[in-house]
């Protein structure tokens, strides 16, 4: 089969025409094992790009550290983070998030679901299917675009619950949590800085500071947890 090559690493099969054919390529062993691969209503886009070590790659461990906190100490349900593929076919959907999270409600409610591996192995999956009740984006100098409009119009369409966005590329580092509303993702509002969480039940607000490094030491901080 033919194929497009991005920049002499990632060959996409020219065949693909649809989710269900990009589905079967992201789980065959001909996909590549790096950079960002994703399928938004159509269109395939390739992120090769290396993260920013201090505006994405620290920020993005602060904060599944702090969530992952909550969701195992309340057993929540579970918190994935990077190549963690989410499928929804209503709304032509296959992306890999910064960072997901899925309510046990969810699973039992069979809102969403575990895909297993093809090999039918116990306790292996390569997919959630279904609507995700948080996603968390960082934006990057190569995806501004699509982490502020493409993206979130994608999740709003697929049903997920809750949009975290972040930016420290400029300071001070700007964080968002939105909310899903029939009519779009909207922003939950400050009250003294802190942002709620409806999913995971507690009130956030993001700290940064200068480090020795030249770049951003990030403290994502729980405010009035129930």
């Amino acid at each position: 089969m033919a194929s497009v090559i991005f920049e002499e690493r990632v060959a996409v099969p020219l065949g693909l025409t649809g989710l269900a054919d990009f589905r079967r390529w992201a789980q065959s062993p001909e996909f590549p094992s790096v950079g960002r691969i994703d399928f938004l209503a159509g269109t395939i886009e390739v992120d090769m790009s290396p993260e920013d070590i201090f505006c994405h790659g620290v920020l993005k461990a602060e904060v599944a550290a702090v969530l992952q906190r909550r969701i195992k100490r309340h057993a929540l349900g579970l918190l994935l983070i990077d190549s963690t593929r989410v499928v929804c076919e209503r709304a032509d959907l296959s992306v890999e998030p910064d960072i997901v999270f899925v309510a046990h409600t969810s699973l039992r409610e069979d809102r969403v679901r575990l895909v297993p591996k093809a090999t039918g192995e116990p306790g292996r999956f390569v997919e959630i299917d279904g609507p995700p009740d948080l996603v968390v984006e960082i934006v990057s100098d190569t995806s501004v675009e699509k982490d502020t409009v493409r993206l979130p119009r994608a999740y709003h369409a697929a049903g997920v619950r809750e949009f975290w966005l972040f930016d420290a590329r400029r300071r001070p580092a700007t964080f968002l949590i939105h909310a899903w509303t029939p009519s779009g993702f909207v922003p939950v509002g400050s009250a003294g800085g802190r942002q709620w969480s409806e999913s995971l039940g507690c009130g956030y607000r993001l700290e940064s500071r200068e480090n020795a490094l030249g770049g951003q030491d990030f403290d994502l901080i729980e405010d009035g947890a129930v």
